[in-house]
């Protein structure tokens, strides 16, 4: 995924799509970028079911002292990604879909 994107459609019509609940609803944004929050489709830890989250986009490792880490670290190949130690772990088990309108 690249830097930057964008999220202009109604955060209504985005659970609608997906068939999730409605979370606190986001700004539409024409220039999302990391650190910021973003709105994710994931499955849910506590209920095991897919929800819209309002979620910080970057990964932060278990190893990271400082969590500003999680800025730079946005894109990994897919070729790689179940290998590489900083991708490997969430590559396993914490899964999201970004939703975006565009680049």
């Amino acid at each position: 995924m690249c830097g930057r994107y964008t999220l202009h459609c109604r955060t209504e019509e985005i659970a609608e799509r997906f068939g999730v609940h409605v979370p606190p609803t986001l700004p539409e944004r024409f220039n999302l970028d990391p650190s910021q929050q973003v709105l994710a489709v994931r499955l849910n830890p506590e209920v095991h079911q897919q929800e819209l989250a309002a979620l910080r986009w970057g990964l932060i490792p278990f190893w990271a002292a400082d969590p500003s880490i999680g800025n730079r670290m946005t894109n990994a190949r897919s070729e790689t990604v179940a290998e590489k130690p900083s991708f490997r772990q969430a590559c396993k088990s914490q899964r999201c879909l970004l939703v975006a309108a565009g680049l």
